[in-house]
């Protein structure tokens, strides 16, 4: 396997073309045919290629596949991936019982002359990996960051031929998730979103593959949401009012619920957030998936399945520092509204000036992001360490050194952050490390530190080595 991942884009293409038994069409929309103009030009192009098409006008668009509202979307990937793969069986049916067949297709936006937009687009595969067999789909969505149009194209093309490789010789998901971006480097292309699916990749989580995506360095962040489907976080998030709330969640307790709940409240309170657009997130940072450098995919999916219990949209991101997080989220949503939920004790962090040694403008650079134009922090109070009173942002003033108090004041009077007053104190005892030893010990009484749906989906599925399978084994030991 080590040689295929030498292979060059050209060297790739004409393995394709020689390969008697894959077969299929083209259809590219945006970036003329790039993908298809590698199969044409190594020779031996007739070996693979039935038919190559670009119905780039609109008016001809719709009429080949149907009305799409847009062009660049994954509902009109998809209406030509249904439209293309179907004519081959239809009308190569001498070929069914040899032939692998597949459908490329891609729709993209370049960058444009004025060089004022984003260049991306999706593509995607419907394959066979047998003759005569139920086909698979993969799915990708890209972001070309090349500052011309041209090289743009032209890596399109490789990433094209990647895919199509990768499925028809490789068999390891990660290994074809690797594979795409071979000749091109992670400058020149970003993946933010990856989905792999049909009959011979049951096996595969795409919440997993998210997660990787970001580990391999293809993208900073991507997304899936409560029922597990993997989203492009651009659609996602387009316009849109964000709150986000960012922890380990090892497990979820009750406090994070109710920081959730409580802050959305103040979050449709304001202005200018429309109620009608607004997306709640929970984030997962690599950081905290990896505090010593390896991650537990198995640990990482318990966190997921209990997020997504609770009908949470899941943002996996490499994002460590909160102003990197809310500088991403402000671009995607193109400027709407961004609130960032976090407790006191997180707060002290931000306001520790050695956090930002690396950045030539200190904590006055952060900040600039983090406190933006239409950003703003709720915090969620604790308990002082050292006493039985609570630690709120009216307290906060006093713990700051003095070259920091004016900038703090500053923050608050511009309504840059917002105590949430309306928190449930008598939970706030709850601290998820120790609900997590007791969840692995099987001590009694954890339960009632979790909402319901998080005690049903840890006693169900075992997550995070809760030893009792069943009600009869922890009464047994009990």
């Amino acid at each position: 396997m080590e040689e295929l991942k030498k292979l060059t884009t050209q060297e790739k293409a004409l393995q394709i073309n020689l390969s008697k038994a894959i077969y299929g069409s083209f259809a590219e929309i945006g970036a003329g045919q790039e993908v298809a103009a590698n199969f044409f030009k190594v020779g031996g192009a007739s070996g693979t290629i039935a038919k190559t098409i670009s119905a780039y006008d609109m008016k001809f668009s719709d009429a080949i596949y149907g009305h799409c509202d847009r062009y660049v979307c994954e509902d009109r990937l998809g209406m030509m991936l249904n439209k293309e793969y179907t004519l081959l069986p239809e009308r190569l049916a001498h070929r069914i019982e040899q032939t692998r067949f597949f459908a490329f297709a891609d729709t993209v936006e370049v960058l444009n002359f004025e060089r004022t937009n984003q260049g991306h687009g999706w593509m995607g595969l419907r394959f066979q990996l047998r003759p005569n067999s139920v086909s698979n789909d993969f799915v990708i969505h890209v972001k070309m960051l090349d500052n011309d149009p041209l090289q743009q194209q032209l890596a399109l093309g490789v990433v094209g031929v990647n895919m199509l490789y990768g499925c028809m010789f490789m068999v390891d998901p990660e290994e074809i998730m690797l594979s795409l971006l071979d000749g091109l480097s992670a400058r020149r292309i970003e993946i933010d979103m990856f989905r792999l699916s049909g009959p011979d990749f049951k096996h595969v989580d795409n919440r997993l593959m998210a997660l990787k995506l970001v580990k391999n360095g293809l993208t900073k962040a991507a997304m899936f949401g409560p029922d597990g489907t993997v989203l492009q976080p651009s659609e996602v998030l387009y316009k849109k009012n964000v709150l986000v709330l960012r922890g380990r969640f090892r497990p979820v307790t009750h406090v994070n619920v109710d920081m959730l709940l409580t802050s959305r409240r103040h979050f449709k309170n304001e202005p200018d957030v429309d109620r009608s657009k607004i997306v709640m997130l929970t984030e997962l940072t690599l950081n905290d998936l990896s505090p010593d450098g390896k991650i537990d995919e198995k640990d990482f999916l318990y966190r997921a399945d209990i997020i997504c219990s609770l009908g949470q949209t899941v943002l996996v991101s490499n994002y460590f520092e909160h102003y990197r997080l809310v500088d991403y989220l402000s671009r995607t949503s193109k400027g709407k509204k961004t609130g960032i939920i976090m407790g006191i004790y997180a707060l002290r962090k931000v306001f520790e000036e050695k956090t930002y040694e690396n950045l030539r403008g200190g904590i006055l650079e952060s900040f600039s992001s983090l406190f933006g134009n239409n950003v703003k922090l709720y915090i969620y109070p604790a308990w002082r360490k050292d006493s039985q009173e609570l630690f709120t942002l009216k307290d906060f003033e006093g713990e700051l050194p003095d070259n920091l108090k004016n900038l703090f004041r500053y923050l608050m009077d511009n309504n840059k952050l917002e105590d949430i007053q309306d928190a449930n104190v008598n939970n706030l005892h709850i601290i998820s490390d120790n609900v997590l030893a007791m969840i692995k010990k099987g001590e009694v009484g954890w339960e009632k530190f979790v909402p319901h749906k998080v005690e049903e989906a840890i006693k169900e599925h075992g997550l995070f080595d809760y030893p009792f399978q069943n009600e009869k084994d922890r009464v047994a030991v009990g």
